[in-house]
């Protein structure tokens, strides 16, 4: 009878230790989001055609201007702005381009290298 007693309240015990152990709390993460900064901006937009193959012709950041050109199927120009709120305005314009799906892989390019 005394073992039984021991083992009820060992199984007791483990029972409500692990009850007890399975609650957690986890408050939501907070997100802070900061302007991206327009020299982090610039450095991943220069970085962006040179990850699909672009020579960067022009990279003048006073500017904000960005030109790379692929051997003779086109040319890509980045334009990186301060805009009066305090934002960052990047846009990617093809000319010339014979690979339609060339602006979207520096787009996407783009935002990977801003952690989106």
């Amino acid at each position: 009878m005394k073992t039984f007693l021991i083992r009820l309240a060992l199984a007791t015990g483990c029972a409500a230790a692990l009850t007890v152990s399975g609650c957690a709390y986890y408050p939501y993460p907070v997100a802070t989001s900061a302007p991206a900064s327009f020299d982090r901006s610039f450095g991943a937009a220069a970085g962006a055609l040179r990850d699909q193959g672009l020579d960067i012709s022009v990279e003048d950041r006073s500017s904000g201007t960005i030109v790379g050109r692929i051997g003779g199927a086109g040319t890509v120009t980045a334009s990186v702005r301060q805009q009066a709120d305090g934002s960052v305005r990047v846009q990617f314009d093809a000319s010339g381009a014979r690979d339609p799906g060339l602006i979207d892989r520096v787009s996407r390019s783009y935002d990977s290298r801003m952690g989106r």
